[in-house]
């Protein structure tokens, strides 16, 4: 299987893409970057204009699912208006081309919360792109829903710390769609679903990635 992987240098990402390179069910592993990182064997990582990729560029690569872990805050991207170019556009963009170059399925990396109703923004952009790959139709589509998510970043993000030491003190106490979701134990999930041949749409919940 050819496994076309966004957002492969961010927390979540970057262990997708290091399970997927170790795993004998890839063929090949498609990473688009914005600069260099270690080369592989089994890895293509061109480096590429998110605002500018096209039909052929993305028909190039041939893959058959995309996973996707794009993801911002708005403080990092800079305003709302870039929040939402990374985390609504971009992954719509690459799913309705993929679609059309013949992808078959898509995974995504959401949040729990997710409504397109919401009145948090955060929320709402979540719940936007959730319904805009629901209406491309994939085979198969994969809906990731984690709470807060463990992990080292390589920013840091002084309110996530202070959430993340308060889960992992209570977190045995804590209803398990409440507990700290491990970036780990979410790509293993993602990649699976993605190798799996179950068609349909799934969504799986925080309390599913303790």
């Amino acid at each position: 299987m050819k496994v076309l992987i966004l957002g492969a240098t961010g927390l979540v990402g970057s262990h997708i893409l290091s399970m997927a390179l170790s795993d004998d069910r890839v063929e090949r592993v498609i990473a688009p970057v914005r600069k260099n990182i270690d080369a592989h064997p089994k890895l293509f990582a061109p480096i590429i204009n998110f605002d500018e990729i096209t039909k052929e560029e993305v028909c190039s690569w041939k893959c058959d699912v995309v996973i996707c872990a794009l993801g911002t805050t708005i403080k990092k991207a800079g305003s709302k208006a870039a929040f939402r170019r990374v985390d609504l556009e971009y992954p719509l963009t690459f799913g309705k081309l993929a679609k059309e170059c013949a992808a078959k399925s898509y995974v995504l990396n959401s949040a729990m919360g997710a409504n397109s109703d919401s009145f948090v923004f955060y929320n709402k952009i979540k719940g936007l792109v959730e319904e805009g790959l629901q209406s491309l139709n994939f085979d198969a589509l994969t809906i990731v829903r984690p709470g807060l998510i463990g992990g080292q970043r390589d920013e840091f993000r002084f309110a996530e710390e202070i959430a993340k030491s308060f889960l992992k003190i209570l977190g045995p106490l804590l209803p398990k769609r409440l507990r700290l979701n491990p970036a780990k134990r979410i790509a293993q999930t993602m990649l699976e679903s993605a190798l799996s041949d179950q068609l349909g749409v799934k969504i799986i919940s925080s309390d599913k990635l303790v």
